[in-house]
């Protein structure tokens, strides 16, 4: 039987007030819309606001237009770690010992150089650091591993709502509509 992690480990994840997240983050926005038109997909943790699930893996999510909501929220000045400030974590790729392989998903864990490596040893800083390519997708530092939409998307809470799974793919063989992303500010 799968044990939770200590909620120590968690406590990273307090919501640190408005003005302080929203300076400097954005959103990171998959280039093609795919059937999303009208807004496209953006990184996203599941849930919303108070409910943020930590314990499930990212997705790429409709973007939510207007402003800038806490859940899509990133700060990545590449290379380097992709922040959500709002929840004080990082994305970081599902894998051991510093290496992650092709189709594992990614997850906000709390940033490696912000804790205590004793208290949360499963924190690889290897594995929060990603590297914005020039052709646009984003790659886990080191690997030839670039995060990747699924192929279909399904309704959230909302019928009005898309998400699709979001994954580590062999960059090379990742379609350029499912992995090419763009940083942007949303208008308030």
């Amino acid at each position: 039987m799968p044990r939770a992690l200590p909620a120590a480990i968690f406590t990273a994840f307090l919501a640190t007030p408005a003005a302080a997240w929203q300076d400097g983050a954005g959103y990171l926005e998959l280039a093609d819309r795919l059937d999303r038109p009208e807004d496209g997909y953006c990184l996203d943790l599941p849930g919303s606001g108070d409910w943020v699930d930590f314990s499930m893996p990212l997705n790429a999510h409709n973007c939510k237009r207007p402003g800038l909501f806490a859940d899509e929220a990133v700060r990545f000045a590449a290379p380097g770690p992709i922040r959500f400030p709002a929840y004080e974590g990082c994305v970081t790729a599902v894998g051991l010992n510093g290496t992650s392989l092709p189709g594992a998903p990614v997850m906000l864990r709390p940033c490696a150089g912000d804790i205590d490596a004793s208290r949360a040893p499963f924190v690889d800083a290897a594995l929060q650091d990603f590297t914005h390519r020039p052709d646009g997708r984003i790659a886990l530092t080191g690997a030839d591993l670039c995060l990747t939409v699924g192929t279909e998307s399904a309704a959230t809470f909302s019928p009005a709502h898309r998400w699709r799974a979001l994954t580590l793919e062999r960059c090379a063989s990742a379609p350029a509509a499912r992995s090419v992303w763009n940083r942007f500010a949303p208008d308030s």
